[in-house]
C-alpha cells in the first residue's frame, strides 16, 4: 500500500456508507452478466450502475434485464459512444445525485477482478481515493502481450515523472472514490478520455492534497469481446500529459520569478 497524498496529519474518516460500482459499457454483451454477478457476489451490499453508450450489440437491453431482476442493479442509457471519461463523469453525477457515498470505477470486460474490490474498500476506510495498482509489489498482469505491458508501464512512468505524482499505476482504471473527493476534483473541467482521464483524476487528487492509496491488483486480459484501446487514445494521453507537465513547470517558474 503506497501513499500518494501530500503528507501531513490525516483527517478522521467516517463509515464508507452506500457503495456504487460504475461499469461503462459499449458492446459488452458477452461480459456484462458475468461481471455484474461477480460484483454482486463479492460485495453484496454494493449497488451497480451500468452506463451503456447505446451498444449496438444489445448490452443495454441485457443490463435492463439484470436490473429488472435485482434492485441493486441500475442502468444509465446514454445517447451514443462518447468515450470512457464521459461515461464515468455521467456515472459519477448519477451516483452523487442518488445519494451514494462511495463510487467505484470498474471495467466491464473482467480485467478488473470484482473479488478484489473488498481490498480497495478496506483501504478506503482510511483514504480519500484508492487505486488498484498493477505496477506495485504484489500487483501483476495476466495474458497481456509484451507491447501492452510496455505501453502501460511506460505511460505510468512518463506520467508520474512529468506530473510529479507519487503513484505507480497512474493510468489504471480500478478505483474507489469517496463522494467528497470527487466533488473536490473540479469534474466540470475534465474533458479527457481513455487512459488520459485516469491520469487527469489522479493528478487532480494529488494536487488537491487528498490522501491517495494504492493497493496491488491482478489485471487479467479480456477473454471475450474487443479491446477499446486504439491509437487515438494513446496520442491523446501523450499530448495532454505533456501539456499538463510543461504547464505546471512553467507556472512554478513564474511563481519563483514573481516571488
Amino acid at each position: 500500500m503506497t501513499d500518494g497524498g501530500q503528507g501531513g496529519e490525516r483527517r478522521q474518516y467516517g463509515p464508507l456508507g452506500d457503495i456504487l460500482v460504475i461499469i461503462p459499457t459499449f458492446n459488452e454483451a458477452e461480459n456484462i452478466k458475468p461481471v455484474v454477478d461477480r460484483v454482486r457476489a463479492g460485495v453484496p451490499a454494493a449497488h451497480v450502475l451500468v452506463a451503456d453508450d447505446n451498444s449496438p450489440d444489445g448490452t443495454g437491453k441485457l443490463a435492463d434485464e439484470l436490473a429488472a431482476a435485482d434492485d441493486h442493479v441500475h442502468v444509465l442509457h446514454r445517447q451514443g459512444k462518447e468515450g470512457l471519461g464521459a461515461a464515468y463523469l455521467a456515472g459519477f453525477q448519477w451516483g452523487i445525485e442518488h445519494g451514494y457515498d462511495v463510487l467505484v470505477e470498474m471495467d466491464a470486460d473482467g480485467s478488473h477482478q470484482p473479488e478484489e474490490l473488498p481490498r480497495l474498500l478496506t483501504a478506503l476506510k482510511g483514504a480519500d481515493l484508492v487505486l488498484g495498482s498493477r505496477w506495485m509489489p504484489g500487483g501483476r498482469v495476466v495474458n497481456w502481450p509484451k507491447y501492452r505491458e510496455f505501453l502501460s508501464r511506460g505511460g505510468s512512468t512518463y506520467s508520474r515523472l512529468l506530473l510529479d505524482v507519487p503513484i505507480r499505476d497512474v493510468t489504471g482504471g480500478f478505483r474507489a472514490f469517496r463522494k467528497e473527493t470527487l466533488q473536490g476534483l473540479g469534474l466540470e473541467e475534465v474533458a479527457s478520455q481513455g487512459y488520459c482521464f485516469q491520469v487527469d483524476l489522479a493528478r487532480r487528487a494529488v494536487e488537491a492534497g487528498y490522501h491517495v492509496v494504492e493497493v496491488p491488483i491482478t489485471f487479467v486480459e479480456r477473454e471475450r469481446g474487443d479491446s477499446k484501446m486504439n491509437r487515438d487514445i494513446v496520442v491523446e494521453a501523450l499530448w495532454r500529459v505533456t501539456a499538463w507537465g510543461v504547464g505546471s513547470r512553467l507556472d512554478k517558474l513564474r511563481g519563483k520569478k514573481s516571488g
